[in-house]
């Protein structure tokens, strides 16, 4: 079985979000794909987020119609800063038997080493790396293991949707109409 791991903060998921998660399940094969939201990244210290619950709503509605996509609170229910070595030892515990896949973006890529415990973590996992346009490509040393995901082009980031929801400008094309909805009524950015 191949398993794919999405952590991120997801705040808010949008549609680059997306377009990662089926190319990822496209190009891997993967069997299953798991959202892990971060309960705080160690990336985004004192970065203010949406709170848990809002960005777990947004998540479900983002990927309510993919059958192989679910949501796993894990991080956010274990609380405080999230390790993506945690993580990878729980999911090994949970599926000792499957190959098991971590999206991350090419910016993270060459500072794996840098990661807690990044020696196990190069052991029991394995990186699809998403390229950004107009960056040039970057990969993980050795011992890292790594698939670079073809023609995926993540231009929206969500800092910008929080911005663009805190100057009161349009966010249309940016989440799916969904998300757009639930993120709007939340208010959750009105004062960023």
């Amino acid at each position: 079985m191949k398993i794919g791991m999405y952590g991120g903060s997801f705040d808010p998921i949008h549609l680059a979000h997306i377009q990662v998660a089926e190319a990822v399940c496209r190009q891997l094969e993967l069997d299953r794909l798991y959202f892990i939201p971060a309960a705080r990244s160690p990336f985004k210290a004192g970065q203010q987020s949406a709170p848990a619950e809002l960005r777990l709503q947004w998540i479900r509605l983002a990927i309510t119609s993919h059958p192989t996509w679910e949501l796993d609170t894990y991080e956010i229910d274990k609380g405080g800063i999230s390790y993506t070595i945690e993580t990878v030892r729980e999911y090994k515990r949970r599926f000792p038997q499957a190959r098991l896949f971590y999206v991350i973006g090419m910016d993270h890529a060459p500072l794996l080493p840098q990661w807690k415990d990044a020696d196990e973590l190069a052991k029991l996992i394995e990186f699809a790396i998403v390229t950004r346009p107009g960056k040039t490509t970057q990969t993980p040393p050795p011992p890292f293991r790594w698939h670079l995901l073809d023609n995926v082009h993540c231009d929206i980031a969500s800092h910008v949707i929080r911005e663009r929801i805190a100057a009161g400008q349009c966010v249309d094309g940016l989440m799916s109409p969904q998300v757009t909805k639930a993120v709007l009524l939340s208010g959750a950015y009105k004062k960023y």
